[in-house]
């Protein structure tokens, strides 16, 4: 009986949103990078219709990297979206950027990669890798978590070349033989080693470097629009919860997904993006942004991530945690009946 009324009440609080979603769709620009695991959600969205639902009509715009989506943030080119954390922290040191939310843990999913016939020499002698030439795109999560790989090896920055490519381009000179080590992030890294024969020498994960990926908002926006921003936040968790219910349609789905971004991959690429890379709940997304004992868990990643782009020169000093990451948003979801019950909906 209990369970009845409960879902009685699920019902009726759905229903509601929905109403007041028929009688005006907001509009939202949404920015993102095509044929990245943590913008699967967007697609998902779109395709069962989750936006309406949330009273959203969402405008996309997409970047091939962090770098130059940021700053098209600064010319109000898109009003919320998904990007890595180290764009998250340069956004936020220049245009002051408002990380409101945490894609995934995509530790595992940002590498340094090296090819086949020369792995076993180098994982049995890192050092070796001095004065060679990386292949990476900088000012990216790659970046980062090639940088503490090298720190783990004893290795500086300046021991190494690093060269700055995007990541088709990596992926074309690793695959015709014209590079050994290269900084990518997945599904390249699944690319590369299924046509290239590229292993991982080295994840961020492997080097204690916690990348997570960042939900962002531009500052002005969200102050503006409160509501709008919970909402998207809602249907953007609700996409999780409902991959998460339906591995197998989000599969399919993922790979329409990351075919449109030009990208073929393959059933075991998939595999390793649904198994590496960890995402959070809107329960979980709250927990992680609480500040109740001191610095939140996010405000330590991304403040050692803001720290290491200090130290290597992209921005003069790292802007205080507290600045720029906001749980204002994800708190107002999960005290909304309607929008708490919408994120965690699995249909």
């Amino acid at each position: 009986m209990k369970q009845t009324l409960r879902s009685m009440a699920l019902a009726t609080l759905l229903a509601a949103g929905a109403a007041c979603a028929a009688h005006a769709q907001t509009p939202i620009k949404v920015s993102y990078q095509p044929a990245v695991y943590w913008a699967l959600p967007f697609y998902v969205a779109t395709e069962k219709n989750f936006w309406a639902d949330a009273g959203l009509k969402p405008e996309f715009s997409t970047f091939p990297a962090g770098a130059p989506q940021v700053a098209a943030a600064q010319a109000k080119a898109w009003d919320v979206g998904g990007t890595g954390s180290v764009p998250a922290v340069l956004g936020a040191a220049r245009f002051g950027l408002v990380t409101i939310g945490i894609t995934n843990d995509e530790s595992k999913a940002n590498a340094l990669m090296v090819r086949g016939d020369k792995f076993d020499a180098m994982k049995k002698n890192p050092a070796s890798i001095k004065g060679q030439k990386i292949l990476l795109t900088t000012n990216s999560t790659v970046d980062y978590a090639t940088q503490a790989c090298l720190k783990k090896w004893g290795l500086a920055k300046t021991d190494v070349q690093l060269v700055n490519l995007g990541q088709p381009q990596i992926i074309s000179a690793i695959t015709s033989n014209n590079g050994d080590l290269a900084g990518v992030w997945a599904p390249n890294m699944y690319t590369l080693e299924e046509k290239g024969g590229a292993k991982v020498l080295c994840s961020g994960h492997d080097a204690g470097a916690i990348v997570p990926g960042a939900i962002v908002a531009r500052p002005d926006y969200a102050k503006e629009n409160p509501e709008a921003v919970a909402r998207f936040l809602a249907v953007y968790l609700r996409a999780w919860s409902w991959i998460k219910a339906h591995p197998k349609e989000a599969r399919e789905m993922m790979r329409k997904f990351y075919a449109q971004g030009g990208v073929e991959i393959s059933d075991k690429g998939m595999d390793a993006e649904f198994g590496q890379r960890p995402v959070f709940s809107l329960a979980e997304q709250v927990k992680i942004m609480d500040r109740a004992k001191g610095n939140s868990d996010v405000d330590t990643w991304l403040g050692n991530i803001g720290e290491f782009m200090k130290a290597v020169g992209t921005i003069p000093s790292a802007p205080d945690a507290k600045s720029y990451i906001d749980a204002t948003y994800m708190k107002k979801a999960a005290s909304d009946p309607v929008l708490k019950a919408m994120a965690d909906k699995t249909n």
